[in-house]
């Protein structure tokens, strides 16, 4: 759920995605947690903007690998970046992710669960798993994938502290590891990339040769299409295109990797490594089953979202405890290492990770591999990308619109009714890069309107956008800085105005906070709302009932101008209910199924104000409370609902107590 620590010894347990919490002992990769608390290492001489790309060049020629081969791979794995110095999930450090699983396991720390109700259904008693957390495993039992920083000690002479926090050497140890490899597989160092398709593929350290060949198709595609960026550090790093390379595919055999024919119950694009691990449906007595519904879909309910999480464990933790029937359940989980992707549920399913029941039943989960509150255990490219494509799948499959108001972030999921909000989870949080993410389900976010369309849509530079956040590592103290995808929200046009407030989260009237876990005055990218104001370089938006401000100049806007429907209370109304669910009237409930209370959230949408329309919806609830699925129900209602971007989480307002108008007019 969140990421921020609860006080403990060291870095304290962090609050979950969905509840994830270690399951007692577990394989070796299990404990692969970031270090949270590790200092920044100095990079390669951050004063010249062109030095890792020289550390690039060098190292090319010094082991006779090819630079783009080196820059497509370090692509992949980091995006050019360093993390200063801190390990990714899997225990990787540096440009080139070096394995060093030993040094990351010294500062483990382990992870609390939140209180949000996974299910989200009350008619149902709350499904909130809890679990011990594993021992850490001997070092020993690590293999080799997750060892490699040794293996490039080894090969190149550099101690292991230069191939952790060092750039330039954790360049050179990535060079060799792949010359090494291609001797290995008595293949030449040739100068043409098309030569290192097979070591590319063992780079990505996979076990299974499809798991492999999409790490190498990518790496080969980034080659292609050419990169370009400014890392963390201020390195300038430019990986021209070759739009003609065609890599030597059938070295991969070479490799001697498990091949193995898709289940054919797995749905997932052929471009991307998909498998078949299922969570189990088991009645466990007194009226109580686990870990998912029946359904189906999309006969019985429309999908209308894809709802995006991180798990706040490592792999064989996350796999381990979707496998549990006493715990949640999710349809997909994706691998950082590699994006490598497992499904757990049909589609057709409900599975219990949104926390609310409506989401639940008309969304897809994707989990995806890291930490919401460790800027440094990277989300990867490669699962980027894969994810990227699942979802780019399930949509067109779906007909689900590529837009902030159909693919969720768990963040923005409101809560059921207002006891739930405080307990919500905050995943992906403010580290994900949404603008990047939809670049590659190619629907960027990009201005659709002039300054008079009446809407904005939240877009700051990830990379060089890097607000203040607190409680990473250890409640109130700052974390590393970072790229970010979420604008801070002001009272008034000032950076000294108190933050505006989220009488969700604090009904006592308290102040919202820098805190990474703390969504009461932020917006995120992607993300459209109505302009209530402009104050040079400061824009209003129309948020949880009140005019809230951000810093937007038009030298470094963080956000773009937009169009569209917005909704505004009738005329004859001075306020508006607004609900976290689009639950049915009680007339619309046949016998045998209880109706539903329709609960208002605490919040009102007044007067005068406007808020970006998502989706019209009629009001829908799925009974199933059962473990036979023939005892299930879908309820639908004569009443429609409008679901708006309210807050940071979308809500939902009834069609009738409502104008809808052009953001423009």
């Amino acid at each position: 759920m969140r990421g921020s620590p609860q006080p403990r010894a060291r870095t304290g347990p962090l609050r979950r995605t969905i509840g994830l919490r270690a399951a007692g002992a577990v394989a070796a990769t299990a404990l692969l947690l970031p270090l949270l608390s590790a200092a920044p290492s100095a990079t390669a001489d951050p004063q010249r903007s062109g030095a890792l790309q020289q550390a690039f060049a060098d190292a090319a020629e010094r082991y006779h690998v090819p630079q783009s081969v080196l820059l497509g791979v370090s692509y992949l794995e980091s995006r050019w970046d360093g993390h200063r110095g801190a390990p990714s999930v899997t225990g990787g450090y540096g440009p080139m992710h070096l394995t060093d699983v030993r040094t990351a396991l010294a500062e483990t720390p382990h992870h609390g669960h939140g209180t949000e109700d996974a299910r989200g259904d009350t008619a149902r008693r709350a499904r909130i798993a809890e679990a011990e957390p594993p021992e850490p495993p001997e070092s020993a039992a690590l293999p080799a994938r997750l060892r490699t920083l040794e293996r490039a000690a080894e090969l190149t002479g550099l101690a292991a502290d230069a191939l952790r926090g060092d750039e330039a050497a954790n360049v050179r140890g990535g060079a060799a590891l792949l010359a090494a490899t291609q001797r290995r597989l008595g293949l030449p160092l040739s100068a043409d990339p098309a030569d290192w398709y097979a070591a590319v593929a063992d780079y990505s350290g996979a076990s299974d040769a499809r798991t492999a060949a999409v790490f190498a198709d990518d790496v080969f595609k980034v080659i292609r299409d050419g990169e370009r960026r400014v890392t963390e550090a201020g390195q300038r790093v430019v990986l021209d295109a070759a739009p003609s390379l065609s890599p030597r595919t059938r070295q991969l055999s070479a490799l001697g990797l498990r091949r193995e024919a898709r289940d054919e119950r797995v749905e997932c694009p052929w471009s991307v490594a998909c498998e078949w691990i299922p969570a189990p449906y088991q009645d466990l007595g007194d009226g109580d089953y686990g870990n998912h519904d029946k359904g189906g879909r999309p006969v019985s309910q429309k999908i209308d979202y894809i709802v995006i999480h991180d798990t706040e464990a490592t792999w064989d933790t996350t796999l381990k405890l979707v496998q549990d029937p006493k715990y949640v359940s999710w349809h997909y989980s994706l691998r950082s290492a590699d994006g490598h992707i497992a499904q757990h549920l049909a589609t057709r399913d409900i599975g219990w990770h949104a926390g609310n029941w409506y989401v639940n039943a008309k969304s897809v989960g994707l989990e995806h591999e890291g930490f919401l509150a460790a800027p440094d255990a990277w989300y990867t490219e490669a699962m980027y990308r894969t994810s990227a494509r699942l979802v780019r799948y399930l949509a067109w499959k779906y007909g689900v619109p590529l837009d902030r108001q159909h693919i969720l972030g768990h963040d923005t999921v409101p809560g059921t009714l207002t006891a739930a909000i405080k307990g919500m989870h905050t995943d992906p949080g403010p580290y994900w890069d949404w603008a990047h993410y939809f670049r590659l389900l190619g629907a960027p976010f990009t201005r659709t309107a002039g300054p008079h369309g009446g809407l904005v849509t939240i877009r700051p530079d990830y990379d060089t956008h890097q607000p203040e956040y607190t409680g990473c590592a250890k409640p109130a103290e700052a974390c590393p800085p970072h790229g970010s995808g979420a604008v801070r929200l002001h009272t008034a046009p000032s950076d000294t105005a108190p933050l505006v407030r989220d009488i969700g989260l604090r009904p006592d009237g308290g102040a919202s906070t820098t805190g990474v876990n703390d969504t009461g005055a932020r917006a995120s990218t992607g993300q459209r709302y109505a302009i209530a104001e402009r104050a040079g370089d400061w824009t209003a938006i129309w948020y949880l009932g009140q005019k809230a401000w951000f810093r937007n100049p038009a030298g470094q806007p963080t956000a773009v101008d937009a169009a569209g429907w917005v909704v505004t209370p009738k005329e004859e109304a001075a306020e508006v209910p607004v609900y976290g669910r689009a639950y049915p009237e009680k007339e619309a409930y046949p016998e045998g199924v209880p109706v539903q209370a329709v609960s208002p959230l605490p919040y009102k949408l007044l007067a005068g104000q406007r808020y970006a329309l998502g989706l019209a919806t009629r009001g829908e609830y799925l009974w199933a409370t059962t473990f036979d699925p023939a005892g299930h129900k879908v309820v639908r209602g004569a009443q429609t609902y409008y679901q708006i971007q309210f807050g940071h989480r979308v809500a939902f307002v009834k069609a009738a107590d409502v104008t809808v108008r052009h953001s423009a007019g």
